[in-house]
């Protein structure tokens, strides 16, 4: 046998004939797929190891490599190329497949991580601009007739009802309505917010 026919059949000079090897471990020879996996094993992981670059990682992708190897032997076509670059192939695909998980899980760990991260808040601006608005509030109130800021304190800063406000000023509720109008009117154009 020459030596493109030898390579083709997966034949190597001084080795098992990996094409026989696969042949018998598609029968289910587990003493073949021994032999095959001694013949195979070091070169997958080699190739596992230069592509993940990570000895833990590359021996767990080699083993799971050899295992592929073992389940879908049945479906190796020789006429697309000789048992060890199909072997090769399986190996190169499970590590760039690898490396795309871990990838993958990476961005998502970032993504999450963005999500997560609230922005950092500052306590002392926003008890500034707190205090600002109350000063405003305040001097809004202070432009307001008695009656309306009354009834405005009553209604809006104590919780009462129109009915229990119109109650206690000792007034009919519809004049009590005009007066939290009217002064709601001149406190939006005091603070400067638009209707």
């Amino acid at each position: 046998m020459n030596g493109a026919a030898r390579a083709g059949t997966g034949v190597r000079p001084g080795g098992p004939d990996l094409a026989e090897l696969l042949g018998r471990t598609a029968d289910g020879d587990q003493e073949a797929f021994a032999a095959l996996y001694d013949a195979t094993a070091g070169p997958v992981y080699g190739l596992v190891l230069r592509v993940l670059r990570d000895p833990a990682q590359s021996e767990e992708v080699a083993q799971e490599v050899m295992l592929e190897v073992w389940r879908s032997a049945a479906r190796y076509a020789p006429e697309r190329g000789s048992v060890s670059a199909w072997v090769m192939t399986v190996a190169h695909r499970r590590a760039v497949d690898r490396v795309r998980a871990e990838q993958a899980a990476t961005d998502r760990d970032d993504r999450t991580a963005r999500a997560a991260a609230t922005p950092p808040y500052d306590h002392v601006s926003e008890e500034v601009a707190v205090r600002l608005e109350s000063e405003q509030v305040r001097r809004c109130l202070g432009s307001l007739t008695e009656l309306q800021r009354q009834a405005v304190t009553l209604a809006y800063y104590q919780g009462y009802t129109y009915g229990e406000v119109a109650a206690f000023l000792a007034a009919p509720l519809g004049t009590v309505k005009t007066r939290l109008r009217d002064g709601l009117i001149r406190l939006r154009d005091c603070m400067g917010v638009d209707a």
